[in-house]
């Protein structure tokens, strides 16, 4: 049996994966993970002994056939380097590929999370059979995996999809380092902060929201306690979830406008908030893209879900075990 194997590298924790290819999907055999370790030295220690731990278990007729390595960019996939990312203090220049190489002899690869969630839905998920289609990550940031007739495309230097960055309003919570972008409205800070702002305008006005009575609870609101709240119906919590649904649609207009999707992939926290969200952004959406471009176009919750971290850095082992690396400087065909 030819294994593959799945590095997933977050700001707070870092999972391994073993998975074996199957009638045209893949199986998850067996998962590692532990929170992320201060140093990249370390990390990748503890990255390597927990996949020794996941070999160990397996069958000796089962042989290692590739490694997938999927982390949050910026990163060079073609050297298998990471950039220093924003949720990786310390990360400058980290080659995280050549010790997989070396101490495994398989074929090693690594690409952005975006990238690596869009080949896993268009593989084996919720994109199978289209040629053109985009994976938003939407947890602790915004990016986006762009697959374009039938080929992955990660932009001149893995730069392309960040549309996080754009700036969808003059006002609004940062993201990127920019106040009213995308990321700073969509994501799990982005919700974090617009509660924040919503209940400091409440208590200011002399209210005590049931969500945030008092300004020493501020820092304790985040996008999971938003989420529970908006489900029981909490007035300040529907409000975020409007703003958030709404900006949401606002940029997958802009998406579907510029880049004419078959479909778009939403992941984390969409999932986990989609009835709250769905009404928002569909409404947003319908009214600002174009008519025609909306028509082809279908958006849905992962198929994977809460597991699709573990499928994308196994889609990039399965493309890295055939010999095919992805690269930065064009794109390559998958199929």
């Amino acid at each position: 049996m030819k294994l593959l194997a799945g590095v997933d590298i977050g700001g707070t924790k870092c999972a391994v994966s073993l998975g074996n290819a199957v009638d045209g999907g893949v199986e998850l055999r067996a998962k590692r993970k532990f929170p992320t370790p201060s140093a990249p030295e370390e990390t990748i220690r503890c990255l390597s002994g927990a996949l020794d731990e996941l070999l160990a278990e397996q069958s000796s007729a089962a042989s290692l056939a590739g490694i997938g390595i999927s982390c949050g960019g910026p990163l060079d996939s073609r050297r298998g380097v990471v950039l220093s990312p924003p949720n990786l203090p310390g990360w400058q220049e980290v080659d995280v590929v050549t010790p997989f190489r070396k101490r495994y002899g398989v074929p090693a690869a690594l690409q952005n999370d975006a990238n690596a969630c869009a080949l896993a839905e268009w593989q084996w998920g919720a994109g199978q059979g289209l040629d053109n289609m985009i994976f938003l990550t939407f947890g602790t940031g915004m990016g986006a995996g762009l697959i374009f007739d039938g080929r992955l495309y990660s932009g001149a230097n893995d730069m392309a999809g960040e549309i996080g960055h754009v700036r969808v309003a003059e006002q609004g919570p940062g993201g990127y380092g920019k106040t009213g972008s995308f990321e700073g409205f969509c994501s799990g800070g982005g919700m974090a902060h617009l509660a924040q702002l919503e209940a400091l305008k409440r208590l200011q006005r002399g209210e005590r929201p049931p969500l945030c009575s008092s300004l020493d609870r501020l820092a304790s609101l985040d996008a999971r306690t938003v989420g529970e709240a908006a489900r029981h119906g909490d007035e300040l919590a529907l409000a975020v979830m409007r703003q958030t649904g709404e900006m949401l649609g606002a940029g997958l207009a802009l998406l579907v406008d510029l880049l004419n999707p078959q479909l778009i992939v939403i992941g984390s926290i969409y999932g986990r908030q989609q009835t709250l969200l769905e009404p928002y952004a569909l409404a947003k959406l319908k009214a600002e893209a174009h008519p025609r471009s909306w028509a082809a176009c279908r958006i849905v919750p992962a198929f994977f879900g809460e597991q699709i971290g573990d499928y994308a850095s196994l889609s990039v082992a399965q493309y890295t075990s055939a010999g095919k690396p992805l690269t930065a400087s064009f794109a390559c065909p998958i199929r």
